[in-house]
């Protein structure tokens, strides 16, 4: 019985090109205490493989966390499927807004301790205390009133290409990073301001609400299903959109545009930018800013040094990466000395 990814990205690639169906990206999450992640994950797995789901979907004690594509044609099979599981039935799927085949070529499920890195001891707080989901009309009119203080929950490189009006931006790498400073910079206004939280699609605001509240917060408001749901309502309702740039994703998309709005610049040469690429160089592998013309110039790299790098003969660059760690797994992304027009230098 497979339960494993066999194929490479490059053959799933191939086939879906073959295939000639549509495919649609598609998220969603719930905390919900499972009993066997690794058998509820196996389960997932084999029933989702007969669909040709792909993607990637974290499971642990706390519940479930996924990023995932379909074909169209099996997008009912796949929702019968999730309903057929009781804390999965009726379950929000946040639909993407721009939709791209090979959004995910491989599919992955992983029993992990936490379905969002948040580095909080649940026993600390209780995680069912949560802020009010409000909608995108609700969202809305918080943030026009002068009471409220709006915070981008998600890390510096996503809200640098995308965030609400007004919006505060903390320059932090990590989820839990943003929970400490958020604290500290509101601590005068805990009873006295509303406490407006967003994110991609959600889940993050789900464990910050709790918290906050649990750190004294009076008024604790998040933007239901973040900012695939909202973009969705407004679109459907005809709703004004608040929303500037792009919505950063973590598939092969990277970014869905919301507005024409272009709010960040390349890192290279300054010019305003809003596309995300990774390092050429196999062994650097950065993930920033870059436009059409540096890219070409650079040939997607991030460095004069990178750019040498992709050139030498593979086994060379093999050898360069020896005994280092995954270059896809050192936090760094946007952060680099190379870098002459990022966001922040820290």
């Amino acid at each position: 019985m497979q339960l494993y990814n066999k194929l490479s990205a490059e053959e799933r690639a191939k086939l879906i090109d073959e295939a000639g169906k549509d495919r649609l990206t598609i998220s969603f999450y719930q905390y919900f205490k499972i009993e066997n992640p690794q058998i509820f994950r196996d389960k997932l797995f084999i029933e989702w493989n007969a669909l040709d789901v792909l993607g990637r979907t974290y499971v642990s004690y706390e519940g479930i966390n996924a990023q995932i594509s379909v074909p169209a044609e099996n997008f009912l099979a796949l929702k019968e499927q999730l309903d057929s599981i009781s804390f999965l039935k009726d379950i929000r799927l946040n639909v993407a807004v721009e939709q791209d085949n090979k959004s995910f070529l491989k599919l992955k499920v992983k029993v992990r301790k936490k379905i969002v890195a948040d580095g909080l001891n649940d026993d600390t707080f209780d995680v069912t205390n949560k802020g009010v989901h409000l909608s995108a009309e609700e969202f809305n009119k918080m943030l026009e009133d002068p009471n409220t203080v709006c915070v981008d929950m998600r890390n510096h490189y996503e809200s640098e290409i995308g965030h609400f009006k007004g919006a505060v931006t903390p320059d932090v790498d990590t989820f839990r990073d943003s929970l400490d400073i958020i604290e500290e910079d509101l601590k005068e206004h805990k009873e006295d301001k509303n406490l407006l939280m967003y994110c991609t699609g959600g889940i993050r605001c789900e464990k910050a609400s709790a918290y906050y509240k649990h750190k004294g917060f009076k008024n604790v408001f998040q933007l239901e299903g973040g900012i695939i749901e909202y973009t969705r309502q407004v679109k459907s309702e005809g709703l004004e959109n608040k929303f500037l740039g792009k919505n950063f994703v973590f598939d092969h998309r990277r970014a869905e545009r919301i507005s024409d709005d272009v709010i960040s610049n390349c890192h290279q040469c300054g010019k305003p930018c809003d596309t995300h690429t990774n390092c050429a160089n196999e062994g650097c592998h950065l993930l920033f800013i870059q436009c059409d013309e540096c890219a070409e110039k650079m040939e997607n790299t991030c460095s004069p040094e990178c750019q040498e790098i992709i050139h030498l003969p593979f086994e060379e660059q093999k050898a360069l990466r020896k005994g280092k760690h995954a270059s896809n797994k050192i936090f760094k992304k946007g952060r680099s000395e190379k870098l002459k027009f990022q966001k922040s230098n820290s």
